[in-house]
């Protein structure tokens, strides 16, 4: 059966995320269980699914976290610790945008890597997933670039203006 195409609100949150990430080399797109993830160093780090954005925060802050307003866990029954959705009112302005990618970003060199799955026999594989890796930029002279001084104007943002 063929997916299903993305509405435009996803592909704008989408480009959103592609947008914050395009200063790193290390970011691969895929797809995953019907959500379009962000892989960072080989991790899952961001995802967008609708107009959620799925975010991977650190799993000992998980109780604090399922208590913010316009987050919601992964998996309610507790087996995903640290996978978070976030609903558009808490991504809408800015410094909401900020927040939820330097958290994911920071998140990131602790988080632990999936271990590749066995592959399996012949006659049961499915094609190879596909990966996309996002184009590599100049970094400008100066200080380093990230997400929070990535001041790259996107009409997500235009209720902060």
């Amino acid at each position: 059966m063929p997916a299903r195409p993305l509405s435009d609100e996803t592909l704008h949150l989408i480009d959103a995320v592609r947008s914050a990430l395009a200063h790193r080399s290390d970011v691969d797109e895929r797809t995953m269980f019907g959500c379009y993830c962000f892989f960072v160093d080989g991790k899952l780090c961001i995802g967008v699914k609708g107009d959620d954005l799925l975010v991977r925060l650190p799993p000992e802050r998980h109780g604090v976290l399922q208590e913010m307003e316009n987050t919601r866990e992964l998996s309610p029954g507790g087996g995903m610790k640290g996978y978070f959705w976030v609903e558009p009112n808490g991504y809408t302005t800015r410094a909401q945008w900020t927040y939820w990618l330097e958290e994911a970003l920071a998140y990131n060199p602790l988080a632990k890597a999936t271990p590749p799955r066995k592959a399996k026999a012949k006659t049961n594989a499915r094609a190879p997933v596909t990966t996309k890796k996002a184009p590599a930029t100049k970094k400008p002279a100066g200080p380093a670039t990230t997400a929070a001084t990535a001041q790259k104007k996107h009409s997500i943002f235009e209720a902060d203006d």
